[in-house]
Formats: C-alpha cells, structure tokens, sequence
C-alpha cells in the first residue's frame, strides 16, 4: 500500500513572527524554517503505519520554492521513502496546492493520503477538503486515531462533542490533529540516510495545473496590543464596572 504525505515549509513556531513595514506580507528574511507540525504528524503516522507491515512506499511531496527539498529530506529522515518537490516561486493557495496534489494523485496511485489539517502559517485548514472533493474520494479530518486493514480506515476524530469514528473505503484522506501522536525525534545517521534517498523535482506546468492565486492579500497587520489590566478595591467596585463600563452584566 502507498501513502502520500504532503508536507509544508512554514516559519518556524518557536518564532516570533514580525509584519513587514510595508504589510504587505510576514517577514520571513533571515528566519529559521521549518516542517509545518501537523505534517510532522502525518509523516510520523505514516512511518507507523509501514512500521507495522500495513504500508509497503510513503511517499512525501512538498510545493513550493527549491528550498523545500529540506523540508522533503526532513520527511525522509523520519521514515517517508522518496520526495517530490513541485517547485514554483508562486504563491500557492490552497485550492492551487489541492490541485497539484490531485494532478501526483492521479500519476502516483497512493491508497491513502495523510496530511496536516492545517498550515500555521495561514490556518486555511483547506487543503485536504478540497483534495477530497477534487478527488472524490472520502475523508476524515481531524484524526486523533488512524487505523487501517482489510481496505478500509477506521478514524477516530475530534468533535465539538467529543469523538466521532468513521470507516473510510480506501483509497481515502486523512487530515491528522495534534493528539494523533508525537513525532520522533530524528537521528543523525537517518538524516544521512535520507540524503541518499530519491527526490524528483517538477513544476505545477509539468502536471498540467495552473498555479496562480485567485485570491490577493490587501494588507497584512499585527492584532492591537492589548490595553493594561486594572485592580479593583472590592467586588461592588468589580460589578460596577462590568456593569456600567465593560456593559457585559
């Protein structure tokens, strides 16, 4: 069985991220890059799965510029077993992203696609719905519980009210959740068995998708700081500001 993971190249989390004085984007000179987390957890997932016999090829796929091929020899070093970088200086939005990874769908062939439910760089939370629907193919977003045999994917997400579990026919999409697992922590002697390891460079015109955004960021800007807290005397003074000032009583 193979699995395609589509792994992102985000501004680090421990970074703190700084607007651009002009807001035209995020500053992103000089900083520290990484995996996007969520598909850390996918790549993980994935390794999982293969570890236990169910999966025979992980293959991860990044879009985007050429130094994403880090993010791909990354994935490589957690368990994934080749890469395909789509390179292209465009900005990709998500629906561009969903077509590019139904275009490797449709060449690759995989029984399961494992990906992040989100980016934290834009949150769209996107991608892998509209991978789906392009597809057709069914999905379950969210996973905290992935499980696979006889072909089908029994899934346990997370809910407003809890747990849901679904049973998906394979080939199907999965969007993993932070509590789906941890990711391991990668060793040296894997990296350098990950740079040995194949890695296939296309552009979004060699699968036939047209890449350009359909959506134009207006101005990008940092949330207002938030104003100074206050301390009251005693609880009439309390209740008469949240009455009378904050108005919410």
């Amino acid at each position: 069985m193979k699995v395609l993971v589509p792994v992102k190249r985000v501004v680090d989390y421990n970074v703190k991220v700084r607007v651009k004085s002009d807001q035209t984007g995020v500053d992103i000179a000089n900083v520290k890059m990484s995996m996007n987390p969520f598909d850390e957890i996918a790549v993980e997932e994935a390794t999982r799965l293969k570890e236990k016999g169910t999966v025979t090829e992980i293959v991860a796929v990044s879009c985007g510029v050429a130094q994403c091929q880090e993010t791909l020899r990354t994935a490589m070093a957690i368990g994934a077993d080749r890469g395909i970088l789509v390179q292209t200086d465009e900005e990709l939005q998500p629906l561009a992203v969903a077509k590019i990874l139904k275009a490797l769908a449709d060449k690759e062939q995989p029984q399961l696609i494992i990906l992040g439910k989100q980016a934290i760089d834009d949150d769209a939370n996107q991608t892998g719905q509209m991978l789906a629907a392009l597809l057709g193919w069914p999905q379950a977003t969210f996973a905290s519980k992935v499980e696979v045999a006889d072909g089908k994917a029994t899934v346990t997400r997370e809910v407003d009210g809890g747990l849901e579990t679904l049973a998906l026919t394979l080939p199907a999409i999965v969007t993993t959740d932070l509590r789906l697992n941890e990711p391991r922590y990668v060793t040296l002697p894997n990296i350098m068995k990950a740079k040995k390891k194949q890695l296939d460079t296309v552009s979004p015109a060699d699968l036939g998708v047209d890449a350009a955004p359909r959506l134009k960021t207006l101005k990008v800007t940092e949330p207002p700081s938030r104003s100074a807290g206050i301390k009251v005397p005693d609880v009439a003074a309390l209740v008469d500001k949240l009455k009378n000032e904050a108005k919410v009583v």
